[in-house]
């Protein structure tokens, strides 16, 4: 029901039912074959394969390992869309598990499984699969701070309600029909920002966010104009990822307004079609593939597992493939431009020369300098979202230097130089 509920083809669910089947049964994977044909074979096999493997081992076991589990993901998507649901399943039902059990299987969620549900944008996913893990590896303080939360939670809603109720009379005088939807951040994402910034619960301004969905992406704008003349938006807290989608198809405008009794409040605003992305990610993208119409760039947007694998077979270090794996699929991003205005999409903390091998090797390799924002900047310089970026290369550059790989922040950049050496 976990696949059905993603609205994933026929053979998903088919083989969502049979996933176990080779591995509680004496059915073979040619008699799946033979009785569900070899699509669905290859979907079962891949589950099964992905079922074998451990995350908890050595460095070098997990990081093969996981290179197995992003091939199989590369054979055909729907893979790793039902074994995301496996897991999800029994994420729920953990309690009749043994405590040591239960603990490895929800830090092996923590760190492969809902950073994969993220990268693929299945958001739903990825926040149970959070939530269900800090329960069982941090029942003391899941049970604090769900405490705090429920203790919030009536004063919260009548905010909530307040500012939807505001929200909708304006948007109704202007003829723009919408949607709406407003709750707390999911519980793991509370208690990651209260241990990485040493926040207090109180703290917190962007506890909730009030979801507006409306028709078309031209309502999109109509409606954060609306907003912004009822509120006042806080500076530099904008962010329009529909002119710029984050790596996983996500499509949103994103603005934190000072509402009611002057609480900040983040308000994200998208069409239905965009809402069911961020609901389903790849999944969502998947039945337009399989209907054989609307999402041409499907492949391109999976580009990202393709990259990991060729820096896998280039990267001798197994710890350092975890790394940089651990990297591309947590990092946050910043979006930088060229000088022609195409958009780039890096990590969080990247640098010129992180820019410069995303661009091609050779730029890297003959990077001598950098602009940005026509300024000249120094190679170590953070770029922040919106930068015009513009490298300076030489032909008789000496190539990359070796200081460079305490800079970079790409797997690619860091892969590329050591390369070099």
């Amino acid at each position: 029901y976990i696949i059905a509920d993603m609205r994933l083809d026929t053979a998903s669910v088919i083989s969502a039912l049979l996933h176990d089947i080779i591995e509680d049964s004496s059915v073979t994977i040619e008699d799946v074959r033979e009785e569900f044909g070899d699509q669905i074979a290859t979907i079962v096999d891949g589950v099964t394969r992905i079922n074998r493997l451990s995350f908890r081992s050595d460095e070098e076991e997990q990081a093969e390992n996981l290179r197995k589990m992003l091939i199989a993901m590369a054979k055909d998507i729907r893979i790793i869309l039902v074994k995301l649901a496996d897991r999800l399943h029994n994420m729920r039902t953990l309690y009749h598990l043994h405590e040591e059990k239960r603990i490895t299987k929800a830090k092996e969620t923590l760190d492969v499984y809902a950073p994969l549900a993220h990268r693929l944008g299945m958001s739903q996913v990825k926040c149970e699969l959070e939530d269900l893990a800090f329960t069982t590896i941090y029942p003391k303080q899941y049970q604090e701070l769900n405490q705090l939360v429920y203790e919030t939670a009536g004063e919260r809603e009548e905010f909530i309600n307040r500012t939807i109720e505001r929200i909708e009379e304006e948007l109704t005088k202007v003829g723009i029909t919408a949607e709406f939807g407003g709750r707390a951040k999911h519980l793991y994402s509370i208690y990651q920002k209260m241990t990485k910034q040493g926040r207090e619960f109180k703290d917190i301004y962007d506890l909730v966010a009030v979801r507006v969905i409306v028709d078309t992406v031209k309502d999109c704008y109509g409606a954060l104009g609306i907003i912004h003349s009822i509120w006042k938006p806080v500076p530099g807290r904008f962010k329009d990822y529909i002119a710029n989608p984050k790596f996983n198809m996500y499509q949103s405008l994103h603005t934190t307004v000072i509402g009611f009794k002057g609480r900040p409040l983040e308000i994200q605003i998208r069409t239905h079609q965009m809402h069911r992305t961020s609901e389903y990610g790849i999944a969502a993208h998947w039945r337009y593939k399989e209907g054989g119409t609307g999402d041409e760039k499907f492949e391109e947007k999976l580009a990202w597992l393709r990259q990991i694998l060729e820096w896998q077979q280039e990267l001798s270090d197994p710890r350092e493939f975890m790394e940089s794996l651990k990297l591309d699929l947590f990092e946050d991003e910043v979006f930088v431009f060229t000088p022609k205005g195409k958009v780039i999409s890096l990590p969080m903390g990247s640098t010129p020369i992180d820019f410069a091998y995303e661009i091609h090797t050779d730029v890297g390799h003959g990077c001598v300098g950098a602009r940005v924002n026509n300024r000249i900047v120094p190679l170590e310089q953070h770029l922040r979202s919106g930068d015009i970026v513009e490298i300076i290369t030489s032909k008789s550059a000496a190539g990359p230097s070796r200081d460079w790989l305490s800079l970079v922040k790409t797997a690619r950049a860091r892969s590329k130089i050591k390369q070099w050496f």
